[in-house]
């Protein structure tokens, strides 16, 4: 099999690195509820889908753009709270197992709802269809979507850093990530600081929701899922148990992911994901704690 891996334009590392960004978001809000409840949410993918299902109903209802983005907010964080208070909470104190089978019953019954109620062919989001269209930069052709998802991606990724460092409430995240029970005998509030991971995790939902659906404007139930779990093993990758790590693994995951797409010739993309969960099975083989995590564990005696 003749692979041209010379094939890479300016637009396919620019789309790379968008594509990048996007996993890198994606990989925050997995993170952060990984670091404060130690649970892998399965059902972020269906938060994504429920987002993008919002947006190609503004579009169908002939909403403005502004108004389409808002309800995707609305529909996306209204369910991250529901489902932090109907499934998080009760199961809080069982078993990591029980969460987690929990959280692929959620997504089960997002996907299936979301089946009952659109159909299997979806709907198309067309609203946001002029981002496709491309700008000349220096004599290159890059798409509008490329560059706003690269501009939106650094704002979201600062803001959330700056509220990791600079806030009372990104302190207690930070500590409860460390260790949630020495947090909480220490004052930390533990209800508040999950609410709040919970809640920004949904509002990143939302933003990669929009980034993805102007990328992808068919919006069928099983959206955003393969991208959930190629984000996953790039969470793995970069490191599960530290905020950065894990963004650091969900953006090289995404660039990677992103290249090989553009630079294969189309006969041969969709040996993709192939090489993807190879690469992840040789990481893990060679660091099992992820190659960004660079934190020594400490022998208790």
């Amino acid at each position: 099999m003749t692979v041209a891996i010379l094939n890479i334009s300016w637009q396919t590392l620019a789309d790379a690195g968008s594509l990048g960004g996007i996993y890198a978001l994606m990989a925050v809000g997995i993170g952060l509820v990984f670091g404060v409840l130690r649970l892998v949410n399965f059902a972020y993918g269906q938060l994504i889908m429920a987002g993008a299902f919002a947006l190609a109903l503004a579009s169908q209802w002939n909403w403005p753009v502004w108004a389409g983005i808002v309800f995707c907010f609305v529909v996306v964080i209204v369910l991250t709270g529901l489902m932090d208070r109907l499934v998080f909470r009760p199961l809080r104190g069982h078993s990591p197992a029980s969460m987690l089978v929990a959280t692929f019953a959620v997504a089960f019954l997002l996907e299936n709802i979301a089946q009952l109620w659109f159909g299997s062919l979806g709907k198309i989001a067309s609203s946001l269809a002029f981002l496709n269209q491309p700008v000349s930069i220096g004599g290159v052709e890059i798409r509008k979507i490329t560059i706003a998802a690269v501009v939106v991606v650094a704002i979201c990724l600062l803001l959330l850093f700056l509220l990791l460092e600079r806030t009372t409430i990104g302190l207690h995240m930070r500590a409860s990530s460390m260790d949630f029970e020495t947090a909480r005998l220490l004052g930390v509030r533990a209800n508040r600081v999950i609410g709040v991971a919970v809640l920004i995790s949904g509002a990143l939902a939302a933003v990669v929701a929009v980034m993805l659906t102007v990328q992808n404007p068919v919006v069928t139930p099983d959206f955003a899922l393969s991208d959930t779990i190629v984000v996953l093993a790039g969470v793995v990758v970069g490191g599960m148990n530290r905020p950065i790590p894990a963004t650091l693994g969900g953006f090289t995951i995404g660039f990677a992911s992103g290249l090989l797409g553009g630079a294969l010739p189309t006969n041969q993309s969709q040996y993709v994901p192939t090489f993807l969960f190879v690469a992840v099975i040789l990481v893990l083989l060679v660091r099992p704690r992820g190659l960004f995590d660079f934190t020594r564990t400490v022998e208790r005696v």
